[in-house]
C-alpha cells in the first residue's frame, strides 16, 4: 500500500540515510555489540552528512526542516540496516526539541553546533533506581548554591548514550516539597566535578547501545544551566513527551515491516515435508495476519506524523500509537521467530536478534500500562 507520507525530498535523504548506514555503520556493528558501545566517530561522521539535528535552525548547522518526516527517516533506515546501537533517535527526537524549545540564546550557540556535528552526544535522565515512570517519585535534588545555580545530587539509571554522552538533562526536584511541580531540567556536562558514570548495562537486546547509570555527587550546576523555567521541569517533560513516545512507535512500526518481509523471504526458500514452509495454510494466514496489522500500524502512525508536524498531535493519540505499535511489534517479533523454526533462536539469523532487540520497546518512554492509562484519563475515566 502507498502511504503517501514522504515526497521527492525525504526519498533522496533516505538515500542518503541508506548509504550512510551501509558505509559506516553496518560493516562496524557486531564489534560495537561486543563491546557494548558505537565509536564515537560515527557521530561525527552523521553530523557531516547531515543526520543529526535536522529540525535545527541552519545557522546552528543544523537542516533547518522542522518536519518529522526526516527524523522517522533516520529510524527506519536505522532499523532496516540492523543498527540498533545508534542513540541517533534519542539524540535528534527526544534531546533535541528540550534544545530548540527550552534553552536561551546563549545555551543555543553553546550547545546546537555541536549537537548538530555530532560532537556533542546527548542523554536525558530521568528513570532512577527507584522510580521509573513514575517522575513525582524521583529522589535527585538540586538545592541553590548561592550563586544562582544549584549542587546536584542523585543517580539516575537505564539511561541511553549514558557512557558516549557529553551533555545530559537531568530530571532534578528543585523544590521537593511540591512534588512533580517542584522539578526541573538541568544540563549536565561533561568533565563537571562530581559528575561520574557507573556500569554500561548489561541488557538482554541493544547489545551496541550503550545504556548507563550515572552519578552526580554535589555537582555544581550554574544558572546559565538551566533548561527552561525553575520548577517548571514537569510540564516540559510533558510537552516533549509526545514526540518521543512517537518516535519509538516509527521503530516499532520499522521493524515489524523489516520482520514480516525478512520472515516472508525465509518460509519461501525453506523447505520441510517436502515444499517449502510458506505453502502451509497455518504460515500463509499467519503473515496475512501479521501483514495486516502492520499495515494499520503504518496508517495510524503515518496519521500521527501528519498530525505532529501540524501541532496537533494529541498526549493521548501518541500514547495509543506508542503502546499499540510496541505490543504488535513484539507479537510479530515471536510469530517470525516462531516461522523461523530453530535458526529463529540462532544469533546469526536477523529475526533473533531483532526479537532480542524489541522487547524494551513495551517499556521505555513509558510502559504499556501507562500509556493506558493516559488514553483511559483521555476518555474521562
Amino acid at each position: 500500500m502507498d502511504q503517501h507520507l514522504y515526497e521527492t525530498d525525504h526519498n533522496a535523504f533516505r538515500d542518503l540515510c541508506r548509504q550512510f548506514y551501509a558505509r559506516h555503520a553496518t560493516p562496524h556493528h557486531a564489534d560495537w555489540e561486543k563491546a557494548g558501545i558505537v565509536d564515537r566517530r560515527v557521530w561525527t561522521a552523521a553530523g557531516e552528512a547531515g543526520m543529526l539535528g535536522t529540525d535545527v535552525s541552519e545557522k546552528f548547522g543544523g537542516g533547518g526542516q522542522r518536519d518529522f518526516r526526516f527524523n522517522a527517516v533516520v529510524c527506519e533506515e536505522l532499523i532496516a540496516a540492523g543498527c540498533t546501537g545508534l542513540g541517533f533517535g534519542l539524540h535528534n527526537d527526544v534531546v533535541g526539541p528540550y534544545l530548540t524549545t527550552f534553552t536561551t540564546p546563549e545555551q543555543q550557540e553553546r550547545w546546537l553546533p555541536g549537537f548538530c556535528s555530532g560532537e556533542i552526544i546527548t542523554a536525558i535522565a530521568m528513570s532512577e533506581p527507584a522510580a521509573g515512570s513514575d517522575l513525582a517519585g524521583i529522589r535527585t535534588v538540586a538545592r541553590p548554591d548561592g550563586d544562582g545555580g544549584y549542587v546536584l545530587s542523585g543517580s539516575k539509571t537505564f539511561i541511553t548514550n549514558g557512557i558516549n554522552s557529553d551533555l545530559v538533562i537531568v530530571v532534578a526536584k528543585t523544590d521537593p516539597a511540591k512534588g512533580a511541580h517542584g522539578i526541573s531540567l538541568l544540563a549536565v556536562e561533561r568533565g563537571m566535578p562530581g559528575f561520574e558514570r557507573g556500569r554500561n548495562l548489561e541488557k538482554v537486546g541493544l547489545k551496541a547501545q550503550d545504556t548507563a547509570e550515572l552519578f552526580f555527587d554535589e555537582v555544581r550546576v550554574p544558572a546559565a544551566n538551566l533548561i527552561g523555567a525553575e520548577n517548571q521541569g514537569f510540564y516540559h517533560l510533558m510537552q516533549m513527551l509526545p514526540q518521543e513516545r512517537l518516535s519509538i512507535a516509527v521503530v516499532a512500526v520499522a521493524a515489524s515491516e523489516m520482520m514480516v518481509a525478512a520472515t516472508t523471504k525465509y518460509v519461501q526458500g525453506r523447505e520441510a515435508f517436502g515444499r517449502t514452509v510458506s505453502k502451509f495454510q497455518a504460515t500463509r494466514f499467519t503473515l496475512a495476519e501479521l501483514a495486516t496489522e502492520v499495515t494499520i500500524a503504518r496508517t495510524f502512525l503515518n496519521h500521527c506524523i501528519t498530525e505532529h508536524n501540524a501541532r496537533r498531535l494529541t498526549a493521548a493519540d501518541a500514547a495509543m500509537a506508542k503502546w499499540w505499535t510496541t505490543e504488535l511489534q513484539n507479537k510479530v517479533a515471536d510469530r517470525c521467530v516462531q516461522l523461523h523454526g530453530g535458526y529463529g533462536y540462532m544469533l546469526e539469523y536477523p529475526i533473533a536478534k531483532a526479537w532480542l532487540d524489541s522487547r524494551v520497546q513495551s517499556i521505555y518512554g513509558g510502559t504499556t500500562e501507562i500509556m493506558k492509562e493516559i488514553v483511559g484519563r483521555s476518555l474521562g475515566l
